[in-house]
């Protein structure tokens, strides 16, 4: 047999076999992840209800126009840039902080590491349950605040005061994903080589130089990463808040898209506008996911 028709042969044999493994996890995100984004924007031009036997009907624009409209919806966007902006400053300097210094360690990395990492392997649901009994006016938050400020009894009202308690949901997520954003800063830290640091050491720069011309220009296509990944983890926040509403916390200040998006589907049973709401929110993710594959391409350092 000649030596192009074998590696045709093998190169068949390799496309073959890479379908076959791959075609599960296709298969997986169409039934799961394509199929739902489909139907709830086919969803969101219906006037369809949860529960109605009736057929949906066709109305075009108009959930888009009411939700666009609608004072509810813009202030679920208001709470969302909130908690966004509330969450995203702390959780990204916390994580770079945390990486540069975890990284400097010769000994008890992998320690810092597992510590910081272990609220990430809980479920949101645990660690919104675990930060509600800290939380609780009798609860360990309290009690630490007030041995601090030296004021014992007082009811910071963590889950009842409107700007407390979206605090409290910022607090949590900063606490379960600081770890798993340390894991990413340190993973782009370890990609710059050695060889740079020792050379800046030799010029002379100093622990504050070297952070602010070697590590941070070389690390910028992670900060880009990590600054998108953080972007939309926070819009898609939806379980600290369901369940501190649950508990008894205002929901104005809180209501935030995804909440407002399950309110609306199963609390009014409207799906056609907690489709629309979806799909708005379905398109800014989108958009965000586009400009970080732009900028970590054009911002990628070749060392």
């Amino acid at each position: 047999m000649k030596p192009a028709v074998t590696s045709g042969v093998l190169e068949r044999n390799r496309s073959r076999w890479g379908w076959a493994f791959t075609a599960p996890g296709l298969v997986f995100f169409s039934i799961f992840s394509f199929y739902p984004i489909l139907n709830a924007i086919w969803t969101s031009f219906f006037n369809k209800r949860l529960l109605s036997l009736r057929p949906p009907k066709f109305v075009g624009f108009q959930n888009y126009a009411r939700v666009l409209g609608s004072e509810d919806f813009w202030n679920s966007v208001r709470a969302t840039a909130a908690f966004t902006a509330g969450v995203f400053v702390p959780l990204f300097t916390l994580s770079l902080l945390l990486a540069v210094f975890i990284a400097s360690r010769k000994r008890f990395r992998r320690l810092f590491q597992m510590a910081l990492y272990s609220p990430a392997v809980l479920s949101s649901v645990v660690a919104a349950l675990i930060w509600l009994l800290l939380l609780d006016p009798r609860g360990l938050a309290n009690q630490f605040v007030n041995l601090v400020a030296r004021t014992p009894g007082v009811d910071r009202r963590w889950l009842s005061d409107g700007t407390m308690v979206q605090v409290s949901t910022m607090m949590v997520y900063v606490w379960k994903y600081v770890g798993y954003f340390t894991i990413l800063f340190i993973t782009g830290i370890g990609k710059i080589p050695e060889s740079v640091y020792e050379a800046a050491v030799i010029d002379g720069a100093g622990p504050v130089q070297r952070f602010f011309r070697i590590t941070m220009p070389l690390l910028r296509p992670t900060t880009v990463l990590v600054s998108v990944m953080i972007l939309i983890q926070c819009l898609k926040t939806f379980s600290t808040q369901y369940l501190f509403t649950q508990a008894g916390a205002p929901v104005g200040p809180v209501n935030v898209i995804t909440l407002n998006i399950y309110n609306t589907a199963m609390r009014d049973l409207n799906l056609g506008r907690a489709s629309v709401m979806s799909t708005l929110l379905f398109l800014f993710m989108l958009g965000l996911t586009w400009v970080q594959l732009r900028f970590s391409r054009r911002d990628e350092v070749e060392l």
